[in-house]
């Protein structure tokens, strides 16, 4: 496991070298699933107290939908820089020893 890369913060939810990567966009599959599972969530909690499921509190379902989506947002930043992170330092170790990956 790589938890003792040199220069890691811990604790830190998006370090700052996060923001050199390209944002999400906003109609990747992942986002729109999120927004999805934000709705049905806002749905689910009209079911659980009794409300009329489809009508009642629609600003509700759009709050969840949003903050669904806000946070899928920054889970994917996270995600994008993480694998970035990896590749960055696979990357390095196959520069660094070159006898052990010729080039084809």
């Amino acid at each position: 496991m790589m938890s003792g890369r040199p220069g890691r913060v811990p604790l830190q939810f998006l370090p700052d070298e996060a923001r050199s990567l390209p944002p999400p966009k906003l109609t990747d599959p992942r986002l729109v699933y999120m927004g999805f599972l934000g709705y049905c969530s806002g749905l689910i909690d009209n079911a659980i107290r009794r409300r009329p499921v489809m009508t009642a509190g629609l600003h509700r379902q759009l709050l969840y939908v949003t903050s669904f989506v806000f946070i899928g947002y920054y889970l994917l930043k996270r995600q994008d820089y993480m694998y970035a992170a990896k590749d960055h330092d696979m990357f390095a170790y196959v520069k660094s020893h070159p006898a052990d990956f010729p080039e084809k």
